[in-house]
């Protein structure tokens, strides 16, 4: 029985890109960097109770505050917790909440993006002055206006996180869909008699959709860091649960007797930043082609 071509075509254009970006991000130094840190959170994250020593949650008071050894690598808090458990387990909860905030707000984003820039005049105003009302607050305050109205935990940050990351997108969206929408192979298509659906779906997504990746992936680590800012303040992930801003919270409270707590803490925050970072740089260069570089 014979396979038609458009069956096999999304497969094999999916795993070139994969091929082709693996390949150079082996000539890129800082790319290969950015996948191997991303690599390991992702793995820590997925297989976070088989690589704990200890449990993360089991108190332990005689034990307390023990400095960095072999036994306990990044030492204990104040209530006999193995810290290297805690941070591993803690990097669950951070890209539970960064990629799927980033992963929602990206969706919503990008259908309202595309609204506002293929709709009429008057709905392209309405939903900008939305997006304008959202992204004027400051970010934190915001955060910590909502979480307090609510309640803090983990459902109401990430919606917290959704609603403030969204208007970024959706702007870039729309001012990408204005671009193409003008453009003289879009108009020569709408004399043809296309329907909006069919050029909003088949020629103007996908050739927007490569920023908004780029910029997504550098957008994780900035969200983490917002989860753990909040958490920080009190009104994040609430306790016990092994968050990377708790951790940073009880180490400042107790930086004089055992200031390897803060370092721990900060160490998987400053990993996760470079690495999204160093593979967005990466993944730009292989969607841009003005960055493009022979491989």
């Amino acid at each position: 029985m014979s396979v038609p071509a458009s069956d096999i075509a999304v497969p094999v254009e999916r795993a070139g890109f994969v091929a082709g970006f693996l390949r150079r991000v082996q000539h890129d130094p800082m790319g290969m960097l950015g996948v191997s840190l991303v690599l390991v959170v992702v793995l820590c994250g997925l297989f976070a109770p088989w690589l704990t020593p200890y449990d993360p949650f089991k108190v332990d008071v005689p034990h307390r505050f023990l400095t960095p050894s072999w036994e306990h690598f990044f030492g204990t808090d104040n209530l006999g917790r193995d810290i290297l458990s805690r941070v591993i387990a803690g990097s669950r909860i951070a890209l539970t909440v960064g990629v799927s905030t980033i992963g929602m707000a990206l969706s919503c984003g990008l259908v309202l993006g595309l609204i506002a820039g293929y709709g009429p005049r008057w709905l392209d105003n309405a939903l900008i002055l939305v997006f304008d009302s959202i992204y004027s607050f400051p970010t934190v305050m915001l955060g910590l206006t909502v979480l307090t109205l609510l309640g803090p935990s983990i459902e109401t940050l990430i919606f917290v996180v959704v609603i403030i990351q969204t208007p970024a997108y959706a702007r870039l969206t729309r001012t990408s869909t204005l671009s193409i929408k003008n453009s003289e192979y879009i108009m020569a298509i709408r004399s043809l008699g296309a329907s909006p659906a069919r050029i909003i779906g088949i020629h103007i997504l996908p050739n927007i959709v490569g920023p908004l990746f780029i910029v997504a992936s550098m957008d994780i680590p900035s969200v983490i860091a917002l989860e753990a800012g909040l958490t920080y303040l009190g009104m994040g992930i609430p306790p016990p649960a092994p968050s990377w801003g708790r951790i940073l919270q009880e180490g400042f409270v107790q930086i004089r007797e055992a200031p390897w707590i803060v370092v721990a803490g900060g160490i998987p925050l400053i990993i996760t930043t470079l690495g999204f970072t160093f593979m967005g740089e990466a993944l730009r260069d292989m969607l841009d082609p003005r960055l493009r570089r022979i491989v």
